[in-house]
């Protein structure tokens, strides 16, 4: 009875390192687990964001892309909690540093 309920937990187990994001990789027999942020960015957030780096307000980003200041503030918002940064200068380091950001060279 004792190594019935011993595989039950090995198996829960073994279903829940496969549902976790590291154990993906596991499962798809990768070794190693791929680093990923919890969320990656919607397409209307990387354009936002592309905006924001361009140097541009709020209220420039809502007025170029006819949507309220309101929602163009909760992108912003939404983009630095999902990269986990709590200014603007870190939510473009972070950006840079994770290759999110289309730069322009010369």
């Amino acid at each position: 009875m004792w190594s019935e309920q011993q595989n039950v937990a090995q198996v829960e187990h073994e279903a829940n390192v496969q549902a976790s994001p590291a154990g993906i990789g596991q499962a798809l027999g990768g070794g190693l687990a791929v680093k990923r942020r919890p969320e990656d960015l919607t397409p209307r957030e990387q354009e936002i964001l592309q905006l924001v780096w361009a140097g541009l307000t709020n209220r420039t980003i809502a007025e170029q892309l006819h949507i309220s200041i309101k929602t163009a503030e909760a992108h912003r918002a939404n983009m630095m909690k999902k990269l986990r940064v709590s200014n603007i200068a870190q939510l473009l380091k972070t950006a840079l540093e994770e290759g999110l950001l289309a730069t322009h060279a010369g």
